[in-house]
């Protein structure tokens, strides 16, 4: 077995937690699903894990555990199955963790105390990185096999995506805020402004955590009624002009950002992951709704009453 300081240095895959942006759900949730989702493909009883931080794994979610001996225990890289899983960045199993001669031993107490024999573990792998580490375990020496080590690597994988998604969303968020807090911008940054809008809403509309897309979309508002877009007024000469302004649907919208963009009915399905006759019948709607006849109409009014930027 290496020692710890042979292994590769602890890579991130995007921001660390403390970057977290304010509006992020805390990724705890996100771990608690796929432990979920782990015991019912595998057919294991006992599965934990936890996030990265700091450069160690804190073992923080767990399922299907008869004690509290491994909460909050922190894994170093390089140190016991976890971290050896950490360093190598690949799964790793053994039949009988305690007298395995192919990890160190540093954890062997609170392991004991679960009375944890055969287990698995499985990095969270976000853009080469690792950040976080799933477990299956077993209180016998049956090994736990290929199909149970396959079912926690798929697991691992969708929630890598999930936590990828929610990079994406921190770093775009934080773009529209540094635009909107900053002067109006001349006509070539509008035009990056608009398609960065559009491509933030095209996430939003792929993001299958409702509270996140929904303060994903709540954050694009917030950038619109701040007329930093394009340096305007409020929308409409009204004394309030939100009281007459046309209610567009979140898809309306998402059609609408990417149409302004001068994409087709195709590019934008292929943005928004729809199909083409369904962008079109979005696009009717938000028309019918703005008052307009034409696509290039309703993009105009959605300006002027404040929806797009």
């Amino acid at each position: 077995m290496p020692t710890p300081d042979r292994f590769p240095p602890l890579s991130w895959g995007g921001p660390p937690p403390s970057g977290r942006h304010p509006l992020r759900p805390d990724d705890g949730d996100a771990f608690r699903q796929a432990l979920r989702i782990a015991r019912q493909r595998t057919g294991v009883r006992c599965v934990f894990g936890g996030e990265i931080g700091d450069g160690a794994l804190r073992l923080t979610e767990f399922v299907g555990t008869l004690t509290d001996s491994m909460r909050g225990l922190r894994v170093v890289p390089g140190r016991g199955l976890g971290g050896y899983v950490i360093a190598r960045q690949r799964p790793y199993a053994v039949n009988d963790y305690v007298p395995a001669t192919t990890i160190t031993h540093d954890y062997d107490s609170p392991v004991r105390r679960e009375g944890i024999r055969a287990i698995v573990a499985v990095p969270v792998t976000v853009q080469g990185g690792v950040r976080g580490v799933l477990y299956a375990a077993s209180r016998d020496t049956a090994p736990l096999g290929d199909r149970t080590t396959a079912a926690l690597v798929d697991t691992a994988r969708r929630l890598a995506g999930e936590i990828a998604v929610r990079d994406e969303v921190d770093r775009r968020v934080r773009l529209l805020e540094r635009a909107g807090s900053a002067p109006p911008p001349p006509s070539p940054r509008l035009d990056a402004l608009r398609d960065l809008h559009a491509e933030l809403r095209g996430i939003a509309h792929e993001i299958e955590d409702t509270e996140l897309r929904d303060r994903l979309r709540q954050a694009c508002d917030r950038f619109l009624a701040t007329g930093a877009a394009d340096g305007t007024e409020d929308a409409e000469d009204s004394d309030d002009p939100a009281a007459d302004r046309p209610r567009l649907t979140p898809r309306e919208l998402d059609v609408l950002s990417y149409v302004a963009l001068g994409c087709t009915n195709a590019e934008t399905a292929r943005h928004l992951s729809l199909e083409p006759e369904t962008v079109k019948a979005y696009l009717r709607s938000a028309t019918r709704k703005l008052g307009v006849h034409s696509r290039h109409h309703a993009v105009a009014a959605a300006r002027r009453w404040g929806l797009l930027p």
